[in-house]
Order: structure tokens, then sequence, then C-alpha cells
């Protein structure tokens, strides 16, 4: 289904117009959006005629894999960026690219598979419908508002994960393998996450600084809200991978923790067993001594054996080797 919208004078005039009619909507103070999926090299020529889009920006939007970045052309401004989510409600993050073309008339969004929600935006730009009379950076705004929006989904979501690992580390059961497992998926979402959130303070900052033709002062308020929150996604994202980065270290400390403590108890129990065994091993030398062949040496040697054993197993047990 085509994705497209006409605003003029902050009203929705038109939607789901084709491509090759686009040039016929940018009349009057119009904003032009269009959604192209998995577009064409025809496509690209049209919009090339129509825009003025650098050869650049296009082969980057074609190639994609390209880092969370602002690039500023002549006419138009080449936005690319990622939006995080988990699909399926999966445990592995997920980065869906998107590659924006700004010009002061139209915000034309690329994609190369349909990962990124879209109609987010759409209900996004719906509910704040009476900031549309600001244009394009009205559409602008809607956007990254989904995407940074998104990453505080996602980072709320990875910080209850990491809450419920705190509990199983310090679980009376201990649970290492599914400890280590989860933090392992844990620390690789947010790798990912930050690789997508960090570099947007670098999208945002220079529209806030060098784009009065596309953005207008009414808008700047929001967004320098976008840039704030940004911010608070990368402090957010460092704080957790240092916490994973410590719960780890926990964990292999508990770990030694408790190997030490096995090993004191196999100590203790091997001096106990030890005992008996040299007290047996000297009543059972084939020489006379004391008590040889009579009562009196075996209950010697079985009071010896109570006495020691049951002595060093409470001198251990005092101390807590036991």
């Amino acid at each position: 289904m085509t994705m497209s919208r006409q605003y003029r004078d902050g009203a929705l005039v038109s939607q789901g117009f084709p491509l090759d009619q686009i040039d016929e909507h940018f009349t009057g103070k119009s904003a032009v959006w269009y959604d192209l999926l998995r577009p064409t090299q025809a496509d690209y020529k049209i919009l090339a005629d129509e825009l003025g889009l650098h050869e650049l920006a296009i082969e980057d939007s074609i190639k994609g894999g390209q880092r969370a970045k602002i690039d500023h052309y002549d006419s138009h401004l080449f936005i690319n960026m990622y939006q995080a989510n988990f699909p399926n409600d999966t445990a592995e993050l997920d980065l869906a690219e998107l590659a924006i073309f700004v010009t002061k008339d139209a915000v034309i969004t690329v994609r190369q598979n349909d990962a990124f929600q879209m109609e987010d935006v759409v209900k996004r730009w719906d509910e704040s419908a009476e900031l549309a009379k600001y244009g394009v950076a009205f559409l602008l705004w809607g956007i990254l508002d989904v995407v940074i929006d998104n990453y505080f989904k996602v980072i709320e979501r990875l910080d209850t994960e990491l809450e419920e690992l705190e509990d199983l580390l310090f679980d009376s059961s201990p649970r290492d393998t599914v400890i280590q497992k989860r933090s392992y998926e844990l620390r690789k979402s947010l790798v990912l996450l930050r690789r997508a959130a960090v570099p947007m303070r670098e999208v945002i900052n220079p529209l806030l600084k060098h784009n009065g033709d596309i953005l207008h002062n009414e808008m700047l308020p929001y967004y320098q809200d976008l840039y704030d929150h940004t911010m608070r996604v990368a402090d957010w994202t460092d704080s957790l991978r240092d916490l994973v980065t410590t719960l780890l270290e926990t964990n292999l400390t508990l770990q030694g923790n408790r190997m030490n403590l096995v090993m004191k108890k196999v100590t203790s129990w091997a001096a106990i067993i030890a005992v008996p065994t040299a007290i047996t091993g000297y009543y059972g030398q084939n020489i006379p001594y004391w008590g040889f062949g009579e009562a009196v040496g075996v209950w010697t040697s079985n009071i010896l054996i109570v006495a020691i054993s049951g002595g060093l197993y409470w001198v251990f047990k005092k101390r807590d080797w036991l």
C-alpha cells in the first residue's frame, strides 16, 4: 500500500497518491511526505529529478548499513537512523534502518524492508495534528519522536531484565548457566541499542543549530526535547552496560566463594576421615603392641576414633568449615 501525505496550511489535504504524481502536490505552502518501500532505480530517478537529490545520498540509501548520521547537501538533508524493537516479543533486539531525504517542502522516507514500523509515525502525526502547520519540521519531528520513544521502551525492558537477573544472582539455588546466557544476551542488546541511539545526538544537534530554512522557531523546543531524551537514553544505556559488567563480576566472585566453601568442607571431611584411617591402620599392624589380640585394643581404637573425629567435627563446625 502506498503511504504518502500532503499537508497544506496545517491540514491534511491528500494521501495515498503514487510517486509519479508527487510533483502535482507541491502547490502553495504544502509539505509532502512519501514513503518508499523497496524502491527501484526508476523510483530514485523520479525523486532525483523532482527534488534534486545528491547521488551520494542516494547511494547511501541504496546500500544501507550506514551509521546514524546527518549529511548536508545544497538542496536537501540526508538522515539515516535506526528504530529499535523486539520483533514478535522475542528476547533478541532488532534494528530497523530508515533513510530520510529532507527538503524545504518534502520528507521522503526510504525503507529496504518493512521492519521499520511506519504506522507508528503516522499515528504520532495524527495525535499531534495541531503542529502540522509547521510543515516539514512537523513531519521530521514525528519520525524522530517515534524512534527515540522506542529507545525508551527498549531500555526500560532491558532494565527490567537486569533486575530479574539480579534476583537470580542472589537466589538460594544458584543458576550460573542461566545468568551467564542472559547476561550475554543483555549485553549484546545494549551494544546494539548504543550503536543506534548514541549517534542520534549528532543527528539532532545540527538540526537545532544550522537548519533555520527547514525548522520553524516554534518547533525548536520540540527538537530540544528530542535532544534531551537522546542524552537520557545514552546515559541510561551506559549505566546498564556498567551494571551488566558488575553483575558478571559479582557472579564470578560468588562462584569463587562457593568453590572455596566446597573446598573447605571437602578438606574438613578428609581430615575427619583420616583419623579412623590412621588409627585402624596402626591397630592393623602384624606385630605385637599394647592391646594386641585383646578386647581392650578394640575398645581403645574405637574410643580414639570417636573422640578425635568428634573433636575435629566440633572444631570445624565452630569455625563454619562444615
